[in-house]
């Protein structure tokens, strides 16, 4: 039930200016409250009402949630003189606050809002000094006008102060005549806010405003799931759904948009997931956010001009140096298969080269000899990944210093008109000054930052992508290795021998198996590939926490908080937010010793595994080294999939210190925890790019569209020493035979076809 206290504020502890988050002391009834919420532009001395509900702190005690405010008029001489020495006006102190109440007594705040000129009868304060006065309270009321014209509407107050921020007092002409500029205008904003907020505005359900944005949104959608664009039959369905129109509504604005360039609609050569229905009407068009379109067309541009090939004569030549690099290897002499020097061959001889295979199929052997022939031949080499984790695995085993591709290209921060704040330093006016990059972990870079790392690469620098095609798609829009391996434009071998090595592991063995839909062994007697058969989602969720704590560490030699449970999904009984939370109690149990921190319903404590859900391009990080913590090295930039340990929770300073991968310290202020959740259990998506000692999978029931065949591939290629099944068997096997894919629409694949054949046109 909400409540409401009345009071003058004390004193303000904690204000975040760019959300409005406040922490503040309240004198109420002669006690002193402790309020928390998003509050605009509140001062020290003013009278407020606030309305909410009292909860209990873990550290502070009680303290009152503040879901909404108003301020009041300070009631009385005292509270009038308060409110005016208090600051809140600039140029106005306590001594000056007295003598403008001494003057003018209860009349002072009338005096203010009406008839600002008569401060200036007061001694030390000039005509000049009174119009600034009345301007600031002006201001003011402006802004606490605004506040409560927007909760209205439903608007909270951190949305709210982002609001008023943006627009200042066009905000009103704005939300009356068109509410959906907000969607494209304020970061956090989405459709469905900026719809509730025009429904109560009165804004008709057919309004072009609506459609149009509503359009916007289910390309946005696509986006998230992965897709680069939506055929137009399909976009045209889902719009008119969600919004409750007639599909001839959407279809108008959809050419309104196409006409703006805010969409760009194409003819498609491919009908993958066009119904028949369609095709036999000719309804072949599909429709990208221009932004989209415009970097896979560009992608591709990239791509075939980085595409060189030596000449014959070179070509010889090439394959000569090679043979005679490989031969002197010494005791690093090592038996190629002849697939694994074609790869060499072709990384020497073309500008651009792919090279993808499973695990224990060589690839990094294949890498490591390349390495050595560009070295033989002075080449200055960069290597990089999608992630900190991958990065590091790859200098691990190639003995050359990997950095992920954002610290390649060497990140800044900017916000663009697509809410995206991300800019690098190295681009087309300032590219990498390099002779051989090479990227491995290519399932998992997105259409951006594909079309970000070409934009770096001058022609002639040689690239080499190095991935396994049949794991997990990126989290962001594209398909960018599949695709360019669909278009059969580029040079490219697929490694499929599983060497003596590897072929010991079940781990590796099992993995080709379920990649290639066979069915495995599922049982307990392998050194390195478990099943335990369990059909109550406690009880695993009990035999998880004795693997994690006390059989597997000793067994592959690791720390607890390096083994990683891997689980399909978020919610549910063994999903990750309950896991998290039972997890923790047992791996990282509350003591004295260690603070902790709410945010909202989540605990954060001291040693506790995090991750970072969100890319943030903003935040700075220092590698410290040495009993008194020098810095030796700094950046910017944690992204999303990053893992850490919470070092530290510091209440006075509002921070939460964490140490990420490869001793990178980052002070978190509070207002960024949203930014991390706990890590004892991640999605399998999330664990992309990343390899653990020992992985442990509750499998018991799912959606059969998650419930994948290559879902389970990536998961079990997560583990280095040992994959610990446990669930139901019938589930593995079902996910084994499941092929089926959640639709991702990418279309760099006839980008990459339409400019090699520009490009033939124009050579020919």
């Amino acid at each position: 039930m909400q409540e409401s206290v009345k009071g003058i504020i004390e004193h303000i502890i904690f204000r975040n200016e760019e959300n409005g988050y406040t922490v503040l002391s309240l004198r109420s009834k002669g006690k002193e409250l402790t309020l928390v919420g998003f509050f605009q532009s509140v001062n020290e001395g003013e009278s407020i009402e606030a309305f909410g509900r009292f909860t209990a702190h873990v550290s502070y005690g009680e303290q009152f949630k503040v879901e909404s405010y108003e301020i009041r008029e300070p009631e009385g001489r005292e509270a009038v003189e308060r409110y005016l020495g208090s600051g809140a006006i600039k140029g106005i102190g306590k001594a000056l606050a007295a003598r403008i109440v001494r003057k003018f007594g209860e009349e002072t705040l009338r005096i203010l809002e009406e008839e600002p000129e008569r401060l200036a009868e007061i001694k030390g304060i000039s005509m000049k000094k009174a119009r600034d006065i009345a301007k600031q309270a002006d201001a003011q009321r402006s802004q606490r006008a605004a506040m409560l014209f927007l909760q209205q509407y439903g608007v909270s107050l951190a949305l709210g102060v982002k609001i008023y921020t943006k627009y200042g007092e066009e905000m009103y002409s704005i939300l009356r005549e068109n509410p959906y500029r907000l969607a494209e205008d304020i970061d956090g904003v989405g459709f469905k806010t900026a719809d509730a907020i025009a429904a109560k505005i009165g804004i008709a359900a057919d309004s072009e405003y609506r459609i149009r944005c509503g359009i916007l949104y289910v390309l946005g959608l696509a986006s998230g799931e992965g897709s680069v664009y939506l055929p137009e039959w399909d976009l045209t369905a889902k719009t008119a759904d969600l919004l409750g129109v007639a599909d001839g509504d959407v279809e108008r604005q959809i050419m309104s948009l196409a006409i703006e360039r805010k969409i760009i609609i194409r003819n498609h050569t491919s009908m993958e997931g066009m119904p028949e229905e369609s095709l036999s009407e000719g309804k072949n068009r599909i429709v990208y956010l221009a932004r989209y379109y415009y970097l896979e067309l560009n992608a591709a541009r990239m791509l075939c001009d980085l595409n060189v090939r030596v000449t014959a004569d070179e070509d010889a030549d090439i394959e000569r140096r090679l043979m005679h690099v490989l031969a002197r290897g010494g005791s690093r002499s090592i038996v190629l298969e002849e697939e694994q020097k074609q790869a060499i061959l072709s990384a020497a001889k073309y500008g651009l080269f792919i090279l993808t295979g499973g695990p224990g199929t060589g690839k990094t052997t294949t890498i490591n000899q390349m390495l050595r022939f560009f070295e033989s031949e002075n080449m200055d080499i960069r290597l990089a990944a999608p992630t900190g984790r991958a990065a590091k695995r790859m200098t691990e085993t190639t003995g050359y210093e990997a950095s992920t591709i954002h610290r390649l290209l060497e990140i800044s921060s900017m916000s663009d008109e697509m809410g995206e704040s991300v800019r690098f330093e190295r681009n087309e006016q300032n590219p990498l000054e390099t002779d051989v990059v090479i990227i491995d972990e290519m399932s998992m870079v997105d259409i951006f930052l594909m079309y970000s790392l070409l934009s770096a690469l001058p022609v002639g620098t040689r690239l080499v992508l190095v991935g396994d095609v049949d794991q997990l798609p990126s989290v962001g829009p594209g398909a960018v290795l599949g695709d360019m391996l669909k278009s059969g434009a580029f040079p490219s071998i697929r490694l499929s021998r599983i060497f003596r090595q590897a072929a010991s592991s079940d781990i590796i063995v099992n993995a080709h198996k379920i990649n290639s839909g066979q069915q495995i062994v599922l049982g307990n007697k392998s050194k390195d590939f478990f099943f335990l058969r369990r059909s109550d989602p406690n009880l695993i969720i009990s035999n998880i926490i004795e693997l994690v704590r006390d059989k597997l560490p000793g067994y592959v030699d690791a720390k607890p908080f390096d083994i990683q449970v891997l689980a399909p999904m978020r919610k549910g009984a063994l999903g990750v937010e309950r896991l998290n939370r039972i997890l923790q109690e047992y791996l990282n149990p509350p003591s004295e010793e260690k603070a902790e921190r709410m945010f909202g319903d989540n605990k954060f404590r001291v040693g506790d595994k995090v991750m970072q859900i969100k890319n943030n391009y903003q935040i700075e990080w220092e590698i410290k080294k040495g009993r008194y913590g020098i810095v030796v090295d700094h950046g910017q930039g944690i992204f999303n999939g990053d893992m850490g340990t919470i070092r530290e929770i510091n209440e006075f300073a509002n921070i939460l210190t964490i140490e990420f991968d490869e001793g990178r310290f980052v002070d978190y202020p509070f207002s960024n925890i949203e930014e991390l959740e706990l890590a004892y259990a991640v999605t399998i998506h999330k664990s992309q790019g990343s390899e653990y000692p020992a992985v442990i999978l509750p499998l018991l029931t799912g959606p059969r569209m998650l419930f994948s065949r290559n879902l389970l591939y990536t998961a079990v290629t997560r583990a280095r020493k040992c994959v610990m099944i446990l669930g139901s068997e019938e589930t593995v096997r079902g996910m084994i035979e499941n092929v089926t894919q959640q639709l991702r629409y990418t279309s760099l694949d006839e980008r990459i076809l339409e400019m090699k054949k520009l490009n033939e046109e124009e050579f020919s």
